[in-house]
């Protein structure tokens, strides 16, 4: 019978007394990947024309208080998306999207990116996709980076301060919420 045969459903495969991969995931490794792909979205800083585009005011902080001080645009501001989606064809030349990865955010992606693939604009959704790889679920709004980020840092007697030092171009975080 394949093994398929009592004792519950096919698809189960977990093993009583295994960690899940959350916990089971090397703190320092995790961490060490998440500075090194935020410090190279702190370069963009440098670029003319770029622009962060985020879900809500707690984003924009989220990212500010890790070192992004280029422009960020909020999406939820009374404005249609298609409207939000001129204006940054408008004023940016490179647009990185940093929704959220929870399905509003991804839904929200794919229609901005829609909005704004007609236009000529240099459109960037990979940080996005990395950083979910990175983050595995363990953080599923980006308002709650600069907390993931500090608690992994304290993990690995680092401090969330020290994640711009090396970007090129980022200035550290403000020291005012």
């Amino acid at each position: 019978m394949c093994g398929l045969g009592g004792g519950g459903p096919p698809f189960r495969t977990a093993r009583p007394g295994l960690l899940s991969m959350k916990s089971d995931r090397d703190p320092s490794a995790t961490f060490e990947e998440f500075v090194a792909l935020w410090q190279k979205l702190l370069e963009e800083n440098g670029r003319p024309g770029t622009v962060v585009v985020v879900e809500g005011e707690r984003d924009r902080r989220a990212i500010r208080r890790l070192g992004w001080d280029g422009p960020v645009v909020v999406v939820h501001r009374g404005r249609t998306l298609s409207a939000t989606a001129q204006a940054l064809a408008d004023a940016y030349r490179r647009v990185v999207l940093l929704t959220d990865w929870d399905p509003e955010g991804g839904s929200l992606a794919r229609r901005l990116r829609e909005f704004l693939e007609a236009e000529k604009v240099d459109l960037d959704v990979e940080y996005r996709r990395r950083l979910a790889r990175v983050l595995r679920g363990e953080v599923v709004h980006v308002e709650g980076l600069y907390g993931w980020a500090r608690r992994a840092a304290e993990k690995v007697g680092r401090t969330v301060e020290s994640i711009p030092d090396d970007a090129p171009g980022a200035r550290p975080p403000p020291t005012t919420g």
